[in-house]
């Protein structure tokens, strides 16, 4: 029997009544998941045991270097290393990538003030974007987009307005064009070179010319450097820190997961503009207590003493690039050699291109030659017809993946209408 006061132990099933969660409109404003199909199909293939090379994320497969892994060890076996750390990163470390800054950019940075350590760049971008944007606020972004850069902002409750990034200049004037045209102007510009996905890439002048578009009409920019680690045959990607008046009008995000192959874990910075950085700083106060403290030990010392090791892995990438990129021009894909960072951006190739979209073209070249790849308009529709392949795996797997999607195209032609 049930306790008649307490109605603890009662024996027969209540009728409990369900409610609908109603979720926020940000949430419900963001748009279906489009890899979704396709990781649910790679997952089952390889639970069947089956070899799928996966070219589809942008995930380093090589470990960071030995001596760095040590250090993590020794840290955490510190026992003031388990407590709570600072928001905004240790003071050595802030330090140490203000010192990184001064020696590959020539950039002057006070870690105090122009330096915030964050959960990797991703996180970072998200919070600013809620620290900056609210509603009736927008924000010009480059497309093809990294899906965050665009639901970041939606998050923050802004708008998105998407310029077409691979002709620079063409996308200079229509940045200009709207800043005259749209009221209230663009509150915030972001910008990513090294692109994802297409791996465009710019030289310090274009920086100069958005510095001073950003003076003329008032916006703040917010650089995703996230690929800035990664240049080939001489390019080294520009800081948009390294030009002048930049810190007065934006600031920069930079990440460990790409040239140190840190990815897992989740160590980024912003650097630049004070005031931005004090919004973060405001922000990420509220939500978070810092990275593990032994992972920025160990990142202090991958920062100061892994430059050797970073261009090591730069020639790694270059190597898989060079594999890649003529496998696929044999089979006679049109494929724009890119000059910096881990992926490849190619046209879907015909007839296929004309038979269906870029996300059935991937799931047919998982469904029949086992390998994995980013279809174009999970990128935004300027994306349509495009995939992004990633360099993540050896120079030996990826002229194996070449060998598969080859036999599949000619095993299995497109229907004809």
């Amino acid at each position: 029997m049930s306790d008649p006061h307490t109605n603890v132990g009662f024996e027969e099933h209540e009728s409990i009544e369900h409610y609908d969660l109603e979720v926020a409109p940000r949430v419900r404003g963001l748009p279906p998941y489009l890899f979704g199909k396709i990781n649910e199909l790679k997952y089952r293939k390889r639970r069947d045991g089956i070899d799928v090379i996966d070219l589809g994320m942008g995930n380093p497969t090589d470990p960071p270097s030995d001596w760095v892994i040590d250090k993590l060890r020794e840290a955490a076996r510190d026992s003031r290393n388990h407590r709570y750390s600072a928001a905004t990163g240790i003071p050595n470390l802030r330090k140490e990538a203000a010192n990184r800054y001064a020696a590959r950019f020539g950039v002057e940075l006070d870690p105090d003030h122009e330096i915030v350590a964050t959960i990797g760049s991703k996180e970072g971008f998200s919070h600013m974007c809620l620290a900056l944007l609210g509603a009736g606020d927008t924000a010009v972004v480059p497309a093809p987009s990294f899906p965050i850069h665009v639901h970041a902002i939606a998050l923050a409750s802004a708008n998105v307005i998407a310029l077409d990034v691979r002709d620079s200049q063409v996308f200079l004037k229509n940045l200009a064009l709207i800043c005259e045209s749209l009221f209230p102007r663009p509150k915030i510009l972001v910008l990513n070179y090294p692109h994802n996905p297409t791996a465009t890439v710019v030289e310090a002048g274009f920086f100069e010319e958005v510095v001073a578009l950003a003076r003329k009409y008032r916006f703040f920019v917010i650089h995703d450097f996230a690929y800035g680690d990664i240049g080939f045959e001489g390019y080294e990607p520009p800081s948009f820190l390294s030009v002048k008046g930049a810190k007065s009008v934006g600031c920069e995000f930079t990440t460990m997961s790409k040239g140190y192959n840190m990815a897992g874990w989740r160590v980024g910075f912003a650097a630049g503009n004070r005031d931005m950085l004090s919004a973060l700083k405001a922000i990420k106060g509220y939500y978070d207590y810092g990275i593990f403290q032994a992972v920025q030990i160990a990142t202090i010392v991958a920062l100061r003493h892994g430059e050797g090791d970073r261009k090591n892995q730069v020639i790694e990438y270059q190597g898989r690039r060079d594999a890649l990129v003529k496998g696929l021009a044999r089979m006679g894909w049109s494929v724009q050699v890119p000059k910096a960072g881990m992926f490849v951006w190619t046209a879907v190739p015909e007839p296929w291109r004309s038979a269906m979209g870029s996300i059935d073209f991937a799931m047919k070249l998982l469904e029949e030659a086992n390998v994995t790849v980013s279809p174009g308009r999970g990128f935004g529709e300027t994306g349509e017809g495009y995939l992004r392949l990633a360099l993540i795996e050896n120079a030996q797997r990826l002229r194996q993946a070449v060998r598969q999607i080859a036999r599949a195209l000619r095993d299995h032609p497109p229907t004809q209408d």
